[in-house]
């Protein structure tokens, strides 16, 4: 097993082991795609990824990190999501989705406007909603607890999402439940005070994670991958960790994910996280191992060796390049020269290669 073996997820073939990971582009219209999305996510394509996967695009529209989000939940946004993903497809990668729900950290400006809380009068908007009325820090908006029947509708929400991404030529869905958003919020003790059927014991915890899953299997095919983002931890005592990672991953992996894209942190802020090159990897590869469950590894893999050796010691199944994808969209092409891995350009280059 290396970087440029292919890997069967479900009845898909990814032609190798790099991903591209899902970025946000705080360029969309309305929850549309606009042109720079249809170069940004094309360009990775024809670099060589074997996956490229669209930012954190939401299933309704209050949970939109900004109002610059993409988004999946009108029949509209299929339709205009069609184009890119007919085009990676054809640049000879599988077209992944990412589905998400911001929940309190929902309406706030694009990273180049502050990033922070965005007011209503200000392009912003009320209700943002979380598993408790806790906003996610100091002057941020305060969210509206959910109701069990509005914690339906976001069930049902992430499965009709499911629906148009694949009539819009999807090929792999992940569902996202890290990094602080919504499913992740009520995963964590620190974000979720609920006294129901939603909160407390660790079951209560991941119900709406298993829920958001089992609804999404009823509409996406059994061939096609589904994907689930979780932060392995929150690096705090007394929030999310590894071991309840495992114990969800155990869960979900007979329930209908066929991979899972470990990352860590987020659900509350000025957390000490010790940063370095491929600071997650363990991670990955501790869930892999006392799962079974196939694993994604993403965070700082920044060389062509570094990644192959997270695939070839077992770490990992498949390495998710973010930042580094975007210094280098042809990241693979790169990495397979100085692996002596002979990767044929597309034809329109091929004279020139």
């Amino acid at each position: 097993m290396h970087l440029f073996a292919p890997l069967e997820l479900a009845g898909v073939t990814l032609k190798n082991r790099i991903a591209v990971s899902p970025m946000c582009q705080y360029s969309a219209e309305g929850g549309h795609p606009t042109e720079w999305h249809f170069v940004h996510l094309g360009s990775r394509a024809v670099g060589g990824a074997a996956l490229v996967m669209v930012e954190a695009t939401a299933v309704e529209a209050r949970g939109r990190i900004s109002p610059e989000d993409s988004g999946m939940w009108l029949d509209s946004h299929a339709e205009t999501w069609g184009r890119t993903a007919r085009f990676i497809t054809a640049a000879g990668a599988v077209a992944g989705i990412q589905l998400a729900h911001a929940g309190r950290k929902a309406s706030t400006a694009a990273p180049w406007n502050g990033g922070g809380p965005l007011a209503a009068e200000g392009g912003g908007w009320t209700p943002i909603v979380a598993p408790s009325a806790l906003p996610f820090d100091d002057g941020w908006l305060e969210p509206e607890a959910l109701s069990l029947g509005g914690i339906e509708t976001i069930v049902d929400a992430f499965a009709r999402a499911a629906e148009r991404s694949l009539a819009a030529g999807f090929e792999l869905c992940e569902i996202h439940a890290a990094h602080g958003y919504l499913l992740h919020e009520f995963m964590s003790p620190l974000a979720n005070r609920r006294s129901d059927e939603y909160g407390g014991s660790f079951e209560n915890r991941v119900r709406i994670v298993r829920r958001v899953v089992e609804s999404v299997r009823k509409v996406w095919p059994a061939r096609l991958p589904l994907s689930l983002r979780i932060s392995a931890t929150d690096w705090v005592e007394g929030g999310w960790d590894l071991e309840q990672s495992i114990a969800l991953v155990k869960l979900v992996g007979s329930e209908g994910v066929t991979i899972v894209d470990v990352s860590s942190g987020g659900v509350v802020p000025r957390v000490k996280i010790p940063v370095g090159l491929g600071y997650q990897t363990g991670f990955a590869a501790e869930i892999r191992r006392r799962t079974g469950v196939p694993t994604a590894a993403v965070g700082m893999i920044v060389s062509p060796e570094q990644a192959d050796h997270v695939i070839r010691t077992g770490q990992a199944d498949l390495v998710l390049l973010g930042r580094e994808s975007l210094r280098d969209p042809y990241f693979p092409r790169r990495a397979a020269r100085v692996l002596g891995v002979t990767l044929e350009p597309p034809k329109q280059y091929a004279r020139g290669w």
